[in-house]
Formats: C-alpha cells, sequence, structure tokens
C-alpha cells in the first residue's frame, strides 16, 4: 500500500477536511520520513517543526471547532528556500541574503491563507542561478534515483523532497527551467505559469525588500501529479493586493476536455539542440500512446529556431543573474520588441495548434559538476560531451514567450532514470496545457516513486 506521505496533496486536504487523520498527524509522518531520508539526499535544509506544530494544532481544533476552512487545510508543506517565509530562515543558498524573514512572499501568503502549513524550506542553488543544486551554506543536494547525480536546479530540493515523500506540495520558481527541469529529472510534476500570473514579490532573487517584478521570471506549482498542479495554481493565481483594486483573474477553461478535440503538435528534436538517444524515445513512445489512444496531432512547427530562442533568453536573462552583464535600455528595449514579436508569431501559431509538445532537457539528470564557470561544464551526450549551456535549448520558447508549460514524467532511460515531456501553450490558456498533462499522465502512468521510498 502506498504510503500516506505520497497520496495526491488534495487527498491530503479531504482526509483531513473528513477528520479520518489530522493534520498534526501527517505532519509528524512527514518529520519521520526526514529523519529517515533526508541525510543521503539533504533535499530539506531547513526545519521549523515547533512552529508547525503549533499551526497543526490549532488547524485540527479549528476544525473541531466548525470553523470554515480552506483546501489547503492543515496539509504540511515545504517551500523552495528562495521564498521569505515569516519567522523561518530564508537564504536563496545566498550569505548575503541569509536572514529570518518578518512577512511571507505574496505566494506563500497564499498558501498559508489556504490553509497550508509550511514545515520547512527545501534547497536551492545559489540565488536560484544553475540547473545543479549545491551552495555554499548548505551543500549540495543529490537525486534519489541515483545520489551520483543533481536532482536538477533551482527547484531541485523541492522535487528531490516531492519524488521521496517528504512534503505534500511544494512551490518553486522558474526562469530558465527552474520548475521544470527539477521535475524532469526527478519524475515528478510541475507547472512554468504564463508570465504574470502569480505574484513574484517576497521571491529571492532579486534581493530582500524588492519590489518590482523581474522579467521571465514566474513563481509555480510542484506535485506528484497534474491535478494538484492546477488545485495549487487556483490558489496561486490572481493579481497583487494593489491591482486588485481595478481586476479580477478569469482563465479561460481548457480548449478541449476530449484528447480527439484538442489539436496537438510536436517538436521533439533539433539539429541545434539534438536529445539523446533514451530520452528521444521516451518521447515518440509518448507521443506513440498519445495517437493509439485517438488524439488529434497536427504537423505544425513552431515559427522559430531554437538557436534564436536561447540567443533572446540569454540577452535577456543573463543582466538579471550576473551583475557583471549589463544592457543599456536601448539594448533591452530592442530584445523586447524581438520578444514582442515572437509573442505575436506564437499567438498566431495557437490558433491552429492547442497545445506543442516538447522535450525539457537535451539529456537526463546529469551527475555533479560544480566546476567554475560554468563554461567549463560538459555533460555527456552518448559517446560525446556537450555544452552545459544546452540545457538553455528547449526550455526558452515558453520563458522567453510568457507561455504556461507543464511537465509530466512520460518515461525512462534504460538506466530507470525519468524523462519528462513539457506540454507549452497558449498565453494565459494555462488549463489547456495542464488539460494535456492529465491525458499524457492517464496514458502513461505518471509518477512514480523512486526504489526504497514507497513505504
Amino acid at each position: 500500500m502506498t504510503d500516506i506521505a505520497l497520496w495526491p496533496g488534495r487527498r491530503l486536504a479531504e482526509a483531513i477536511r473528513r477528520r479520518e487523520l489530522s493534520s498534526r498527524e501527517l505532519l509528524e509522518h512527514y518529520l519521520a520520513r526526514i529523519e529517515r531520508f533526508n541525510a543521503s539526499l539533504n533535499a530539506v535544509v531547513t526545519l521549523d517543526p515547533d512552529g508547525a506544530r503549533g499551526a497543526a494544532d490549532a488547524a485540527d481544533a479549528e476544525l473541531a471547532g466548525g470553523a470554515p476552512v480552506g483546501p489547503l487545510h492543515g496539509v504540511p508543506m515545504t517551500i523552495k528556500d528562495t521564498f521569505q517565509t515569516a519567522g523561518m530562515r530564508t537564504t536563496s543558498g545566498h550569505p548575503e541574503w541569509d536572514h529570518v524573514p518578518e512577512r511571507d512572499a505574496e505566494a506563500v501568503r497564499r498558501l498559508r491563507a489556504a490553509g497550508a502549513v509550511l514545515f520547512g524550506k527545501t534547497n536551492t542553488p545559489t540565488r536560484a542561478a544553475d540547473w545543479q543544486t549545491f551552495n555554499p551554506i548548505f551543500g549540495t543536494t543529490n537525486n534519489p534515483r541515483d545520489v551520483s547525480r543533481t536532482p536538477g536546479g533551482s527547484s531541485g530540493g523541492a522535487a528531490a523532497a516531492l519524488a521521496t515523500g517528504m512534503t505534500a506540495l511544494e512551490l518553486g520558481s522558474d526562469i530558465a527551467g527552474s520548475i521544470r527541469v527539477p521535475a524532469n529529472w526527478c519524475g515528478v510534476c510541475g507547472h512554468k505559469p504564463s508570465w504574470g500570473l502569480v505574484p513574484q514579490r517576497g521571491h529571492l532573487p532579486p534581493p530582500p525588500g524588492a519590489l518590482a517584478e523581474s522579467d521571465l521570471g514566474v513563481m509555480g506549482p510542484m506535485a506528484r501529479d497534474v491535478a494538484d498542479l492546477e488545485f495549487m495554481l487556483d490558489i496561486l493565481a490572481g493579481p497583487t493586493e494593489l491591482s486588485a483594486v481595478g481586476w479580477r483573474l478569469e482563465l479561460p477553461p481548457a480548449r478541449a476536455s476530449s484528447l480527439g478535440e484538442l489539436r496537438l503538435a510536436t517538436w521533439l528534436d533539433d539539429a541545434d539542440y539534438p536529445v539523446e538517444a533514451d530520452v528521444g524515445a521516451a518521447l515518440d513512445a509518448a507521443v506513440a500512446a498519445l495517437s493509439d489512444a485517438g488524439a488529434r496531432l497536427v504537423d505544425a512547427k513552431p515559427p522559430v529556431t531554437l538557436a534564436e530562442l536561447v540567443g533572446l533568453h540569454q540577452v535577456l536573462l543573463y543582466p538579471l543573474i550576473d551583475s557583471t552583464s549589463t544592457l543599456s535600455h536601448r539594448q533591452w528595449m530592442s530584445a523586447h520588441e524581438r520578444r514582442e514579436l515572437l509573442r505575436a508569431k506564437m499567438a498566431d501559431y495557437f490558433r491552429d495548434v492547442d497545445a506543442l509538445l516538447m522535450p525539457i532537457t537535451v539529456v537526463p539528470a546529469v551527475t555533479h559538476d560544480h566546476h567554475e564557470p560554468f563554461i567549463e561544464r560538459l555533460i555527456p551526450f552518448g559517446n560525446e560531451s556537450r555544452s552545459y549551456f544546452d540545457l538553455f535549448g528547449w526550455v526558452g520558447l515558453a520563458t522567453v514567450a510568457y507561455l504556461p508549460a507543464t511537465a509530466v514524467p512520460v518515461g525512462r532511460t534504460a538506466e530507470g532514470l525519468p524523462v519528462g515531456m513539457q506540454v507549452v501553450g497558449p498565453f494565459l490558456e494555462d488549463r489547456t496545457t495542464l488539460a494535456v498533462a492529465r491525458h499524457l499522465e492517464r496514458l502513461l502512468g505518471g509518477f512514480t516513486p523512486p526504489p526504497g521510498y514507497t513505504t
């Protein structure tokens, strides 16, 4: 029988509401699993057991007293250590930002308001700026499928904790695949929302105290199944307090519910960023399963090349993550105009296509490599090696064009490493990418725990 720690978050919330288990019981269960499993993974790096026990006991008392409860009432969860969390150490893996905030990041506040019991923080690379998770404060996080490999980054601790049942749900962030890459390499699910859907305030970077929204970056849910992603997105999405004076968010429904009605295009390989053979085989098998199930596959390639995307992504990204890289305002405006042209082209593209199926990375989870600078790093590719920067290849379309992208497991390599697929869709039509991802999950089985973590 599957351990309750691996149940979907919404199922746990329902069990608490029905008083089939208490929030305090579930919290103690997660804390016990962290005690049992975390030493070999280093995924959960900060704990607040006393504060969480107080919150869990309060949640149980409120339920017993008949008080109205939120959708996450009593559900224990961790938060990526890039989000300011009131009363809990927050660092973004950067010694200069190591502090205990007085207030929550806006996304964290919304989770608390929905009833979540926050009990810890998960590891991230320094300033969330790597596809591997290690930093000078907490050290290295390992992949639960193979501890010689990285879980990905920057939401690597989040993905590893989810995969091993050390948390019910997670909150991630993504500016260059930081939700999608760890979800892919750990075999869990993640959703990169349309840009602007979830408020960024209180996320690090930028430094503590910054108020402006950053370009490219998004905050989004991570979970073990796709339904939990949408469950969390409904809690997280919406205008900031200032904007809520004048507008409300109403995401459109999925363009279709049945597989045969959805128009799905594929972009599975590229001469500039070829995918490793085992990754390609898993992606091809996933598309074949869709076809066999009656999916409506259309032949339509996006009006852009990966090389163009990577170049534009890097121009817009580097000034945000590297203080030595700068753009003049005129240069930024030129890059922004190129981005807006791409967005217009993609809007036209999605008139005839409902969602685009793409790889997430060119390879499965890579072994730890902490060489600095990044340009010295290589990733194994069959009998050869490729640049570490090839990891930019497939994540840029959704990031640069502000599009939603849902990552879902679709298979494994011969070595048993997870392979995920990202479903990219039209701007603000997040429910369509989530709907397609649910079909993939249903056909291919979705998340399965790594060996040794099922009980």
